[in-house]
C-alpha cells in the first residue's frame, strides 16, 4: 500500500485537496486535524492535561459547554514557541497512534493507496514514513488574504503569526516529491490532483503480495523510511 504524505500551509488549500482526493478519487484519508480535535474531546487523557497546562495561562480557555475556546488557546501558543511545544507534546503521541491504527485499516481493507492529511507532515517528520509526498501550496501574499477570510476573528498581525510559526513555504516546496500550486481556481486544482493520483497508482501485483504477506508489507515501509532518512538527497532549504 501506498502512503501518500499531504501537506501545505496554511490556508493554502490542503483542506480542500484532501476532500476532492477522498470524494471524486474515493481515496481512504487519515486526517491529523481531525484526530487532533477527537483526542482533545472533554474527557479525554489529552483534555485534561490541556486544561491542567493551559488554564492559568487562558482564563477564556473553555466554552460554556466545556469543550476548547481553540482561537484563545491560538493566541498563547502561535506567539509563544515554548508553549506551542507543551501543546503538540500533549496531543501529537495521540495523534500519531490514531493515525497509524486508521491506516492499518486502510490496508486490511486492501486499499493500494491511502493519504495522510497532516499540516506539519515534515515539522514532525512524518514524512519518513510516506511513499510520496504532496505539497499544496500558494504564494504567500495569497495565503495571508485566504487566512484572513477564512477565519475573520484575526487581525493581519495574529494572521502573520500563524503563517510564521509553520515552515515556510519555499521549504515545504524544497521537501515534497510533488507540488501543488493552487493560486488558480477548483478546476485547476482537481486537473493536478488528477494527474498525480494517476501518475502513483500502485502497481496492482506488488500491492496485492504486500497485501497477502504483511511481511513483506512490512519490509517496505521500513525500507522507505531508510531511503528517507540516509539516502534521499537533502533540499536546499530556503526562506520566504
Amino acid at each position: 500500500m501506498l502512503i501518500v504524505g499531504l501537506t501545505g500551509g496554511i490556508a493554502t488549500g490542503k483542506s480542500t485537496a484532501s476532500k476532492i482526493l477522498r470524494d471524486e478519487f474515493e481515496l481512504p484519508v487519515v486526517d491529523a486535524d481531525v484526530i487532533a480535535r477527537q483526542v482533545v474531546e472533554p474527557g479525554t487523557a489529552g483534555y485534561k492535561k490541556i486544561v491542567a497546562h493551559f488554564s492559568p495561562l487562558t482564563p477564556n480557555l473553555l466554552h460554556e459547554d466545556g469543550t476548547l475556546n481553540r482561537p484563545e488557546l491560538g493566541k498563547v501558543i502561535f506567539g509563544d514557541e515554548k508553549q506551542r511545544k507543551v501543546l503538540n507534546g500533549i496531543v501529537h503521541p495521540a495523534v500519531r497512534w490514531e493515525m497509524f491504527k486508521q491506516t492499518m485499516w486502510a490496508w486490511v481493507r486492501g486499499h493500494r493507496m491511502v493519504v495522510l492529511d497532516v499540516p506539519l507532515l515534515f515539522e514532525s517528520r512524518l514524512d519518513r514514513f510516506c511513499g510520496v509526498t504532496v505539497a499544496v501550496l500558494c504564494q504567500p501574499e495569497t495565503e495571508l488574504e485566504r487566512l484572513l477570510k477564512r477565519d475573520e476573528h484575526l487581525t493581519p498581525e495574529l494572521a502573520e503569526q500563524r503563517i510564521a510559526s509553520q515552515m515556510s513555504l519555499a521549504d515545504k516546496r524544497a521537501r515534497a516529491d510533488r507540488v501543488v500550486d493552487n493560486d488558480s481556481d477548483i478546476d485547476a486544482l482537481k486537473s493536478q490532483l488528477s494527474s498525480i493520483v494517476h501518475q502513483l497508482q500502485p502497481n496492482p501485483v506488488l500491492s496485492t503480495l504486500e497485501w497477502l504477506v504483511p511481511p513483506l508489507g512490512g519490509l517496505m515501509a521500513i525500507l522507505t523510511a531508510v531511503y528517507r532518512l540516509y539516502i534521499k538527497p537533502k533540499p536546499e532549504l530556503k526562506q520566504d
